[in-house]
């Protein structure tokens, strides 16, 4: 199976220390965020990474150049950042099956062998790792709703009365070759991107089968300065 890292963000609330690089390679504990996605994707088994870039992107080829950890890199290139269904897009001719996806600003420490097993079974479209979160902070992500099965029914963005607690979508998933497809079909959101939850939500509509695979762990999108700080000391608080 092969990876999507998804590294073409400019991240601008983390300015200004991306000012001229980009969030993927800012550091916490100790090393780049997009090489703790590195690490746990070769510990999968991945046979091939495929990074797209974007923003800054010569500093990450410059740094990993063609490979990691004896794992070959790809590298594609978002020229205007339109949003995660737009960057995906650039990846589609080098996947010829299921893959995983992963954004290259997030820190997980959860188990992914489950979402990548449930992917391999032939009556499942996708996986999509979710986290348990309150209320409060179910306001401000995407909701996953599941059925008896634990496979997503359907994705409320930004709900004003969310459960509590509620599931919400965190940054891995896996998929086949028709989410694709269903970007193409994605449209602008009001914030002018072209958004992937809305993709999952047409496969959902389409009738795939999307697995939900609760976090055993943590994990962090890191987007801002006190994100950034948080995950760094997490990271050497499990290292001592």
């Amino acid at each position: 199976m092969k990876a999507v890292v998804l590294a073409a963000g400019e991240g601008t609330r983390l300015r200004p220390l991306t000012a001229e690089t980009p969030k993927a390679v800012l550091e916490v504990g100790g090393k780049p965020i997009i090489e703790h996605c590195f690490e746990q994707l070769v510990d999968l088994g991945v046979e091939t990474l495929i990074v797209v870039v974007g923003y800054e992107g010569e500093r990450i080829i410059e740094r990993y150049g063609d490979s990691f950890a004896g794992v070959p890199i790809t590298y594609t290139h978002q020229r205007e950042r339109e949003g995660m269904a737009h960057a995906l897009l650039t990846a589609e001719a080098h996947v010829d099956g299921p893959f995983v996806l992963m954004d290259g600003d997030s820190v997980v420490r959860c188990d992914l062998k489950e979402l990548v097993d449930r992917q391999r079974d032939p009556s499942i479209d996708g996986t999509v790792l979710v986290e348990e979160v309150s209320a409060a902070a179910a306001r401000e992500k995407m909701v996953c709703v599941l059925n008896e099965r634990d496979e997503i029914v359907a994705r409320r963005q930004k709900p004003d009365d969310p459960p509590d607690p509620s599931l919400v979508a965190a940054s891995v998933q896996t998929a086949t070759p028709a989410l694709f497809d269903a970007c193409r079909r994605v449209e602008r959101s009001p914030r002018g991107e072209y958004e992937m939850s809305d993709a999952i939500r047409i496969r959902i509509e389409a009738g795939a089968t999307i697995a939900a695979v609760r976090c055993d762990g943590w994990l962090v999108n890191v987007n801002t300065p006190a994100e950034l700080r948080r995950t760094d000391r997490k990271l050497r608080d499990e290292t001592g």
